[in-house]
């Protein structure tokens, strides 16, 4: 995993109300264990505790800080499926395909409130999240998409069609809303440290401030760090976008982008119930999509756009303000207490990319925005196929994954060239 300029977590809302949690030393001297996981956040904490569970001897190496990443920086809206929803799958990789992706499509979402309940994990979870139609066309998407999701199972689907929207959201923005009662939202980066205490608690090892400098393949797999080195019969790599330097064979099928995030001063109770009346998480069904929901002590989290290639940009507010300013233009003197920004994977066909190298080095990443519950997902199906139940795993594992057109020179002007053609239609409501 590549060194970062800065290895403490940003200074976000979810670092300022972080739960207490312990700072773990780096790798010193060579250690060997079963499995060795490259990366703390979502991805490779769900694959430790899975493991551990399990009876694995299992050491994580984190470059920076659990959760340093996405999985302490992301909107955290737990969100059911995946970036590219079911029917595209069908039409692309045909029914059998589907059908297993489908069966899996709402698993996270499960994963992540079995291990809330069963580790006792404080992290702010609320219930219900909502996609809001910005024109009729995206309306009729979601008539689609409710049909699609209750095909694979989801019965907790409610459509609002015209003002009914408003139920839920104080904004003149919309036309209509599809709820899912059974979505949620949380305090992400508080889920991760409480599944690295819980993995932790099994025997668990995790090593902070150790980036992986080389992977040396073969029976046994050699991970070598700045002040050590780790033998493992096994190895899981979940970095995701900050893997970057370590598996090049993945990086031209793979592009890291950037999302920024402001959040509000706490809001008072009457007007928190005139913008988001049932304290749901919202996201708006434009290619470029806002994200919005309130924090457990009242303030609004708001985020928006992408920035191919992640790069941040000067003033995070002054980017992300007008946009809520646009949905609620009621919050126009409201201050701004926190901007931050992070970055996601992104995959050329919005699937993730699981798989494996040399019989045994596995990986998971690339969830284009749908990380929170799909990396939960990961975890477990890593476990799995360790234990040789491999179905699931190669479910994903099959799933053709191209390079970005352009390689890696021209894939960040050319992404942005396809999302501003996608953000035009959404204006014009093609």
């Amino acid at each position: 995993m590549s060194t970062q300029a800065n290895t403490e977590h940003v200074a976000s809302y979810y670092a300022a109300t972080a739960n207490s949690s312990p700072e773990r030393p780096a790798l010193v001297g060579d250690i060997e264990c079963e499995v060795c996981v490259v990366g703390a956040g979502f991805t490779g904490i769900s694959s430790a505790l899975h493991l551990a569970e399990q009876g694995y001897r299992v050491v994580v190496l984190e470059a920076a800080r659990v959760g340093f990443g996405a999985s302490g920086r992301n909107g955290g809206q737990i969100v059911n499926s995946y970036s590219r929803d079911m029917d595209v799958i069908e039409d692309r990789y045909g029914a059998d395909t589907a059908r297993a992706l489908g069966d899996m499509a709402f698993e996270g979402n499960r994963i992540i409130r079995d291990r809330i309940t069963g580790y006792a994990i404080a992290c702010d979870l609320k219930e219900g999240n909502l996609f809001a139609a910005c024109n009729h066309k995206q309306l009729a998407g979601l008539r689609e998409h409710k049909a699609l999701w209750e095909r694979y199972g989801n019965q907790q689907l409610e459509l609002l069609e015209g003002e009914a929207y408003k139920r839920e959201i104080g904004s003149e923005r919309y036309v209509g809303a599809l709820v899912d009662h059974s979505g949620g939202h949380l305090h992400p980066l508080n889920l991760v440290l409480g599944e690295a205490a819980a993995f932790e608690s099994l025997g668990g090892t995790i090593h902070e401030q150790t980036p992986v400098l080389e992977v040396s393949h073969g029976a046994s797999v050699t991970l070598r760090t700045p002040q050590g080195r780790v033998r493992a019969q096994r190895v899981v790599m979940a970095g995701n976008a900050y893997l970057q330097g370590v598996l090049p064979e993945l990086e031209s099928r793979s592009m890291p982008c950037g999302t920024q995030i402001i959040t509000t001063e706490p809001l008072p109770e009457a007007l928190r119930r005139e913008l988001i009346p049932h304290d749901m998480a919202v996201e708006d069904c434009n290619y470029l999509l806002d994200y919005y929901r309130f924090t457990a002590d009242g303030r609004l989290l708001y985020g928006g756009g992408v920035n191919y290639g992640g790069q941040d940009p000067s003033d995070i507010a002054a980017v992300i303000r007008p946009k809520m300013l646009k949905t609620f233009p009621q919050l126009a003197d409201t201050r701004i207490d926190y901007a931050w920004s992070g970055n996601f994977l992104m995959t050329l066909n919005r699937l993730p990319q699981f798989g494996r190298l040399n019989d045994n080095v596995y990986y998971a990443q690339g969830y284009s925005g749908h990380g929170v519950t799909c990396s939960h997902l990961a975890g477990k199906l890593i476990a799995e196929v360790m234990r040789g139940e491999s179905e699931r795993f190669d479910a994903f594992a099959g799933l053709p994954h191209l390079p970005f057109p352009g390689g890696r020179l021209l894939r960040v002007p050319l992404s942005a060239l396809g999302a501003w053609y996608y953000a035009t239609r959404d204006r014009l409501g093609w």
